[in-house]
């Protein structure tokens, strides 16, 4: 199998940072089909692929979330995109066309806990993915959970079974004022190989 270079794994990880300034340079509707196609083939338990996403390119659209933002978090408002990364809590109901060797396995999780479980975890998993397909093709990516969920879950999920988990400014960064980038636990800290 082939290693990711250098220079990729520092484009996707290493030298990536949070960003939180915006240039006015467009994010296209093809950028963010780029991103999905890319992203969707992350791993998900059974295929589920509970992961849903809004994409708010429009002042109006991004009007609509501004009253569900924590005020450091306007400056998102800035960027091109603000995506909305939520989980489908009856994603199990696409488990016939996902996992199509077991059409059956669906009704394992009739249980509205064991899917919502499922839906958090597998779509956080997605939103990573997101986050790491946006970098891969160019892109920067300001990551956050300081919004009212049930806000945002009421303005932009009303009458579905779809909640918001976190949402991301994405676009090209503008100026060069981050902070040195925070310390990382070593891998003493973090692992323990048995």
């Amino acid at each position: 199998m082939a290693i990711l270079d250098a220079a990729g794994q520092d484009l996707i990880f290493r030298t990536a940072r949070t960003r939180k300034g915006w240039s006015p340079e467009p994010v296209t509707d093809a950028q963010i089909g780029e991103i999905y196609d890319l992203m969707k083939f992350g791993p998900t338990s059974l295929n589920g692929s509970p992961g849903r996403f809004v994409w708010l390119k429009s002042d109006e659209a991004k009007a609509r979330i501004k009253p569900y933002l924590a005020p450091g978090n306007y400056k998102a408002l800035a960027a091109p995109v603000i995506v909305i990364i939520g989980h489908d809590l009856d994603w199990n109901e696409q488990l016939p066309k996902l996992f199509p060797h077991a059409p059956g396995v669906k009704d394992m999780f009739a249980e509205a806990e064991a899917r919502a479980i499922h839906a958090f975890r597998n779509g956080s998993l997605q939103g990573a993915y997101l986050i790491i397909a946006a970098r891969a093709l160019g892109l920067d990516v300001g990551p956050m959970s300081g919004f009212d969920n049930a806000g945002v879950d009421r303005e932009f999920f009303a009458g579905t079974t779809v909640r918001s988990n976190f949402i991301a400014a994405v676009g090209h960064a503008a100026g060069d004022d981050l902070p040195p980038r925070g310390p990382r636990l070593a891998f003493e800290e973090a692992n323990t190989v048995l």
